[in-house]
């Protein structure tokens, strides 16, 4: 996913591309299966799906789930690459949070907060208090920082200043700020406001939740940027193995492939290319769940997503369920596909070569993104800038800019 995006990016800024996957299918680790007899073979079901699955053509599965904040980094690499015409997506209906053994909706507005059951009617009050002061929050503008300093006073004080509840911080860190532990407790605030912004923000756009996801899954998106790459002169090779990268003085030169060369000043792979020049940082654990019905107490939606922060299970790191279903074209009729990841709980590659790191456990984009922004600037030499990816009127029509 993210080499194919960088692809798609890096063409558009006039460098020569040549991608070359060793799958039949774009994508790598996060492309959707298809059809589910090949979701069995891959997972050595030999007896293969039963009849009440319906037509195996039907199913997309992810192999590695995630939804778009609708006012998120990739959401704006789509639109300013004009990546957007070749997918269609869909709002997600709802964003959950666990607590108590219970699924309760994560509130995000005012009125929300008061509505919700999460709190009770004095925590609600102290929690508007907070939504307001982050809305109201401009880092350009002292006058709204209300005695914070965005660069020192730590989230954790931030907390304490609103008079806020363990229930609550969990929550608010986890799925508003979608921080994957508590390390950002006692880190500047500045980031974790820029979060709850984003999300807030992302909800503003669609109303049901702040989450985006493509029709017939993520498999999508890499075949976008792919596109994209193409227009501008890029080459693909789907089928096409990999099996040494060349060497000369320290520095790569080229990739070898099938008794063949090609050669290269830079090159972007996934860690599975270069496993002796890698280290192991983590574990994800992912289970597939095929459902008949949508999960309960989520008001029957078609998709949502549910985080389970890491206090209420007395773990390291949260567990995230991303529900999606038939309403997306990845699953048949009145099916549903839940898949919930988190880190198992029991550095860094030859500098010219832009290795991507591996897709945690979350189930949004916005880590995704910054990794592909972090290869960027490392290839680039300068900052990631959407503005340079707006597509011009005459790169696709051959007219002048209007």
């Amino acid at each position: 996913m993210k080499e194919c995006i960088l692809s798609g990016i890096m063409s558009v800024n006039g460098k020569k591309v040549l991608h070359m996957d060793r799958n039949p299918y774009y994508g790598g680790e996060s492309s959707s299966i298809t059809p589910l007899e090949e979701l069995y073979k891959r997972f050595q079901l030999l007896e293969g799906p039963p009849e009440s699955m319906g037509r195996g053509r039907d199913w997309n599965v992810d192999l590695i789930p995630k939804f778009l904040m609708a006012n998120g980094q990739l959401v704006k690499m789509l639109l300013y690459t004009e990546v957007t015409r070749y997918l269609d997506f869909k709002v997600v209906e709802g964003s959950f949070v666990y607590k108590g053994g219970k699924i309760y909706k994560v509130p995000s507005t005012e009125t929300e907060a008061l509505a919700s059951n999460l709190m009770g009617m004095f925590e609600k009050r102290r929690f508007r208090k907070f939504l307001v002061f982050v809305a109201n929050f401009d880092e350009n503008d002292p006058k709204t920082f209300e005695g914070v300093d965005p660069q020192t006073t730590s989230m954790r004080d931030v907390y304490r200043k609103f008079d806020l509840g363990q229930d609550v911080i969990d929550f608010t860190g986890h799925a508003l700020a979608l921080y994957r532990t508590d390390d950002y407790l006692d880190q500047p605030c500045l980031e974790t406001i820029n979060r709850i912004k984003l999300y807030s923000e992302s909800l503003a756009r669609y109303g049901k939740s702040p989450y985006l996801y493509p029709l017939y899954g993520l498999g999508e998106l890499p075949q976008g940027f792919a596109r994209l790459s193409a227009i501008y002169g890029g080459t693909y090779m789907l089928n096409k193995p990999v099996d040494d990268i060349i060497m000369e003085n320290g520095k790569v030169v080229g990739v070898k492939s099938e008794g063949e060369v090609a050669r290269c000043k830079q090159l972007i792979c996934d860690p599975s290319y270069i496993p002796d020049r890698v280290r192991k940082a983590g574990q994800v654990i992912r289970i597939i769940c095929i459902l008949s019905h949508p999960i309960k107490n989520t008001n029957d939606a078609n998709s949502c997503q549910i985080i389970i922060p890491q206090n209420q299970v007395n773990r390291k790191s949260d567990i995230y369920v991303c529900m999606i279903s038939y309403a997306h074209n990845v699953a048949a009729q009145g099916k549903y596909i839940a898949i919930a990841s988190t880190t198992v709980e029991t550095a860094e590659p030859e500098k010219e070569v832009f290795c991507s790191c591996s897709y945690d456990a979350t189930t949004h984009f916005e880590t995704t993104c910054n990794d592909i922004k972090d290869i960027y600037k490392r290839m680039a030499g300068s900052a990631f800038d959407f503005e340079n990816m707006k597509r011009k009127q005459n790169d696709v029509f051959g007219e002048a800019d209007q």
